[in-house]
């Protein structure tokens, strides 16, 4: 059963189209007296994506032509003061009561922006990209968890970073430069060798784990649940409980893009005549060029939560605009999967041109009574004053018992 509320006016349609894991455990239900703290028992997390450093953002707050870096900083800032905030009147999980401490932040990939482009004008390289990004997330957020320790963050690859990291369609400067996705999977990963420019294969280094927070199953993984992945998912799930809700962040929608799959087509390489960019391991089987459907490719996967029921929510960005729905998986694999997508501080569908409109998302869970509501954060909702706090946008609560959704 879904709860959705709609706040500050602004209105948010429901569409019908959704190595080792580590642990971290809490305690307690999330009722309580309006104006206490979160209960203890919950588990509270902030998302983004899309984040696209090497961009400028075409107005911000006064300013024209801001830098990725700048605008990033902006949210981090709020988000650095979400402990202080107390959540709205929504009905959803700890309602009225104040955040306090923050379990963990995820960003779901396009850490770097593509580097297209030459020698001299091309977007700044994934290098540079990443140093940003370090300073600005990995340094900059300062949230605690409830042991009062630095609150982790929990990275997955985009098609960009895998574009730097293997070459595109089009001319890029340099050519490759594997640098986010290396520095997202020895961060992730923890290989016992790491990851460097010289020993990185993308045919061999897909990043996926997993992460047991309070009662709750999360698999992150490396851009969408492919076969590989699936494969993947196949083990990490074998050893949790058919009764344990499981949560997907990755950076692709379940109904993903033809260009993202392998080239079907010749020696299956990257090139500018077919267009296809190798992201996602699967060729392409509904066709044999980029504007072809991925009906075959979504039905698998359609069947394959469809035979996990327990995988009761899917967290996106790569279309990125603030959205609750459900995906209903294709005609002969229904499905009714809880789909979360988040807004791009830089390439939003609707904030770009409405800075009013950036938003990142709240998701406080309750692990005991097994719901979940997720809160639109509108970090920008007053350009005149950077120093605002943010405003409540939508926000939506689910159902998540296994078996319930799908």
């Amino acid at each position: 059963m879904r709860k959705k509320s709609l706040l500050l006016g602004i209105v948010v349609s429901l569409m019908m189209v959704t190595t080792g894991c580590s642990s971290i455990t809490t305690a307690a239900s999330s009722q309580g007296t309006a104006g206490q703290a979160a209960n203890s028992g919950t588990i509270q997390i902030i998302y983004t994506s899309d984040v696209h450093f090497g961009l400028k953002k075409d107005s911000f707050q006064g300013s024209k032509n801001v830098d990725s870096d700048v605008v990033n900083k902006a949210m981090v800032k709020k988000m650095n003061l979400m402990p202080t905030l107390t959540l709205p009147s929504d009905g959803g999980v700890n309602a009225d009561k104040k955040i306090g401490a923050v379990d963990a932040t995820v960003v779901t990939g396009d850490i770097a922006n593509r580097e297209e482009g030459k020698e001299g004008s091309a977007i700044q390289n994934a290098a540079a990209s990443w140093n940003q990004f370090k300073a600005d997330f990995i340094d900059g957020l300062t949230l605690t968890d409830k042991n009062n320790q630095k609150s982790p963050i929990y990275l997955t690859p985009g098609n960009h970073d895998i574009s730097n990291a293997i070459g595109f369609t089009k001319p890029m400067y340099p050519d490759k430069d594997p640098t986010s996705f290396i520095e997202i999977y020895n961060r992730m990963m923890k290989p016992s060798t790491p990851l460097t420019k010289d020993n990185f294969d993308y045919s061999k280094d897909k990043l996926h784990y997993s992460k047991d927070i309070g009662g709750i199953h999360m698999e992150f993984l490396n851009i969408w649940p492919d076969s590989e992945e699936r494969a993947w998912m196949e083990k990490d799930l074998a050893s949790v409980s058919a009764n344990t809700p499981v949560i997907i962040f990755t950076h692709v929608p379940p109904v993903a893009e033809a260009k993202l799959f392998t080239n079907p087509n010749g020696s299956h390489d990257i090139n500018g005549n077919d267009k296809f960019e190798n992201e996602i391991v699967d060729q392409l089987a509904d066709g044999n060029t980029v504007d072809s459907a991925d009906t075959i490719e979504q039905d698998a996967l359609a069947a394959f939560i469809k035979k996990h029921p327990n995988i009761v929510a899917y967290f996106h960005g790569h279309d990125n605009k603030n959205e609750f729905y459900d995906w209903k998986g294709t005609e002969s694999n229904p499905v009714n999967l809880h789909t979360f997508r988040v807004d791009s501080p830089m390439k939003g569908d609707i904030s770009a041109k409405d800075e009013t409109k950036l938003s990142y998302q709240f998701i406080d869970i309750d692990p005991k009574a097994k719901k979940m509501t997720v809160r639109e954060c509108l970090y920008d909702a007053d350009p005149s004053n950077p120093n605002a706090s943010i405003s409540w946008g939508a926000s939506e609560t689910i159902d998540l018992t296994p078996g319930e959704s799908n």
